[in-house]
């Protein structure tokens, strides 16, 4: 009921601040729904946060204690919560707050505090440690790559591997890149490229997406898997803002698919270049010794006891026969030895080339907009395609198409 008042018979304040505690305190405890936008931890027990209302414009501050909102697992501001709250009445000050005892995140602030508990328990087993991570090779054997079927991520990895290094070898095993069944097929092909010996790396691929997208790169199983390999793993995820615990795992994190194309091949024209380089130091490497030895011998030329050579002729004469001898042969093998190795080289810059490729039997089979095709899927019958050998090239119609069984499946 109302209270009775009036300029003559006023209530006095402490009446009305007790009942207002006592119609507060009837209120009980409520669950609701708020966005957390403020964290502060005094010294002490208490945290004190600051809830907001998603669609009013509404917020309350809120006590809990610290052990109780660190149980709920990692909570950051913007987060949306579910918090059991009780109004409580201070009569002393006047103020309204709220006491918490339960909260726990939902909707993306709950997967983000199940990935950060999942990353901090892999993290105290040591897998992210720095001195697992190991080596990529300098030119693999075959590139083991792992994507989705028809990719985006797959297109930029095989065109940036083959443009810096035409000659690079390929393994690749599709799977799901999200969903519930992604994480084990991401798994089985971890498992299937790691015990292939040609192998020397693998890159796991996949464009940007949602957190939800991408949870399969964040599932414990595979992050065990990765970390059980022998082959270094390349993380090629999404953009660089995206970060599954796989980049954590892995030997290499790439920003994007194409960043990891760019990691596992060198690029032909750096080394072309670095070859030139060095063919460049070697020359003048030999023209310095030439120079020094011709320095030598006109210093000798020079001396006193040369001014007159028919005095002392008959010694020395063999003497300085022999040692011009020997001057020769050595310069003579020095060149011999370092025009060998030249040779080399150019022998295997040459091997590596696409003309060596032809002149060793083989063709490259180009569809009528002129693109290799390197797949039975990439024609049909009654296609037209062109045949390139090292001395000319062949038209020819497909007649049929055989698509054989992939390995391992």
């Amino acid at each position: 009921m109302p209270l009775e008042s009036s300029p003559e018979h006023p209530v006095p304040l402490g009446r009305v601040v007790s009942l207002v505690r006592q119609w507060v305190d009837r209120l009980g405890f409520v669950w609701v729904e708020a966005q957390l936008i403020q964290i502060s931890r005094p010294a002490g027990q208490s945290v004190f946060l600051t809830f907001r209302d998603k669609l009013a414009q509404v917020s309350a501050n809120v006590r809990i204690s610290a052990t109780t909102l660190d149980s709920a697992g990692p909570i950051s501001p913007g987060a949306t919560v579910v918090a059991r709250l009780k109004p409580s009445y201070y009569e002393q000050s006047g103020q309204l707050t709220y006491f918490c005892d339960a909260i726990t995140p939902v909707g993306e602030g709950r997967l983000l505090a199940q990935l950060e508990q999942t990353r901090r328990a892999l993290q105290a087993e040591g897998l992210f440690d720095p001195a697992r991570k190991r080596r990529l090779p300098l030119l693999p054997r075959a590139v083991g790559l792992i994507t989705a079927v028809d990719s985006a991520a797959e297109r930029d990895v095989v065109e940036n591997a083959r443009r810096r290094w035409p000659a690079v070898r390929l393994r690749f095993r599709h799977a799901l890149v999200q969903g519930p069944l992604a994480a084990a097929q991401l798994m089985d092909a971890v498992r299937f490229l790691d015990a292939d010996p040609d192998v020397d790396v693998i890159v796991i691929a996949r464009g940007g997406g949602s957190l939800e997208d991408l949870l399969p790169f964040s599932d414990e199983g595979l992050i065990r898997t990765v970390a059980a390999c022998r082959t270094p793993v390349i993380s090629a995820i999404g953009h660089e803002s995206d970060n599954p615990i796989l980049d954590l795992v892995a030997d290499v994190r790439a920003s994007t698919p194409t960043d990891a194309a760019k990691r596992v091949v060198p690029d032909v024209a750096e080394e072309f270049a670095r070859l030139t380089q060095r063919l460049g130091d070697l020359r003048r490497a030999m023209e310095s010794i030439i120079e020094l030895h011709a320095d030598r011998l006109a210093a000798l030329r020079t001396r006193p006891v040369l001014a007159d050579p028919t005095a002392s002729f008959t010694v020395h004469d063999e003497q300085l026969a022999t040692l011009r001898e020997r001057m020769r042969r050595a310069t003579a093998t020095r060149i011999d030895n370092e025009q060998l190795a030249v040779a080399h080289q150019l022998a295997r810059v040459r091997a590596m080339s696409p003309k060596a490729t032809l002149d060793r039997g083989y063709a490259i089979l180009v569809d009528a907009s002129g693109h290799a095709v390197t797949s039975a899927r990439g024609v049909s019958t009654g296609d037209a395609v062109t045949t390139r050998l090292v001395d000319g090239e062949l038209d020819a119609t497909v007649s049929a198409v055989r698509v054989a069984e992939e390995v391992g499946s």
